[in-house]
């Protein structure tokens, strides 16, 4: 575990190097109405970084914006809103997400799906602080901290004419990487723990259960997280929560895990010599490198099977199901 660093937002969990350093950015960003842009893999928590912001200057509303969502004809009256008569079914004026951000924040969430046609758009608005509503003669200034955050890769769009690089630049004031969670693992139990808060539940994790989620790579980041501990707890029966109660994902991922380390322990165990397999087969099968490896680290350990287990790298259940399987139990 990292060290211990100020937990001033409050909706960022974990105590990471990484983590750490984001929090004292988010304390230095919050009082500044600089555009910032975050990038990062999907579920890294992008928006909880945008509310950290938010909430840390504490003026206005905070406002997302689903670019994703921004298509078709209406894309832009849901920006800058209309005024009644400015097309067929505009019976009223209706107040756009720009306004309602007026005064506070507008997270444009996911900008690298933002169509070119309302990039423009957007630009303008970062230039000159104002904005038109469809169907308007006039034009209305605001006052808002503009935070755009994406996944993709801004400069590769860019290349791909997919994205304005002038718009890249307005945005591109202050960059946050945020880090995949793979990459920052001492704060799952933390964020396992907010989740079992958030949820209710009195839940605990069997130790076979962390180990599993401790070495799995969360291509889904955080929200994976977050979904599968949701899961296990709908899934459980009792107050522990098991591999069995795992998404499918993870308990591939155990069986996968527990193989691997047999089949390295059992590599170990025959040590730096050549093999010497039985004339008749040329080769020593998987299945007698695994008991060999199971027989010296039973050996090893006196007949303990939880230190076996550990020296082997699987878990508990693993081991004994290997040794029923093999039929080494006495």
């Amino acid at each position: 575990m990292g060290s211990v660093c100020s937990n001033a937002s409050p909706g960022l969990v974990g105590q990471s190097r990484a983590i750490c350093q984001i929090r004292r950015h988010i304390e230095k960003l919050a009082h500044s109405r600089s555009a910032v842009l975050l990038l990062g893999e999907s579920g890294t928590g992008k928006e909880v970084i945008a509310r950290a912001i938010h909430d840390g200057g504490g003026l206005g509303h905070f406002i997302p914006i689903d670019c994703g969502s921004l298509v078709g004809p209406l894309m832009e009256s849901e920006l800058f809103g209309h005024v009644r008569g400015a097309f067929t079914g505009a019976a009223d004026t209706k107040r756009g997400l720009i306004e309602l951000a007026d005064g506070g924040t507008a997270f444009f969430d996911e900008i690298g799906d933002l169509p070119l046609e309302m990039q423009v758009k957007l630009l303008r608005l970062l230039q000159e602080r104002e904005f038109r509503a469809v169907g308007s003669l006039t034009t209305r200034k605001v006052e808002i901290r503009v935070i755009a955050a994406t996944h993709r890769d801004l400069n590769r769009e860019i290349e791909h004419k997919n994205f304005r690089q002038d718009l890249f630049y307005r945005l591109n004031v202050v960059t946050l990487r945020l880090p995949p969670l793979r990459e920052r693992r001492e704060d799952i139990p933390l964020l396992i723990e907010r989740f079992l808060e958030r949820l209710g539940a009195s839940h605990s994790l069997a130790n076979e259960t962390m180990e599993t989620l401790m070495s799995y790579d969360w291509p889904g980041n955080v929200r994976e997280l977050q979904n599968c501990i949701e899961r296990m707890v709908a899934m459980n029966s009792g107050p522990l929560l098991h591999i069995r109660d795992m998404p499918s994902a993870l308990q591939t991922h155990r069986s996968a895990q527990g193989a691997g380390a047999l089949a390295v322990a059992a590599a170990a165990v025959v040590g730096p010599e050549p093999l010497r397999a039985p004339a008749q087969s040329g080769i020593i099968p998987l299945t007698e490198m695994e008991k060999r490896a199971i027989r010296e680290a039973l050996e090893y350990t006196k007949g303990d099977r939880v230190m076996a287990a550990l020296l082997l790298g699987i878990g508990r259940t693993t081991l004994y199901r290997k040794l029923k399987e093999y039929r080494l139990v006495s």
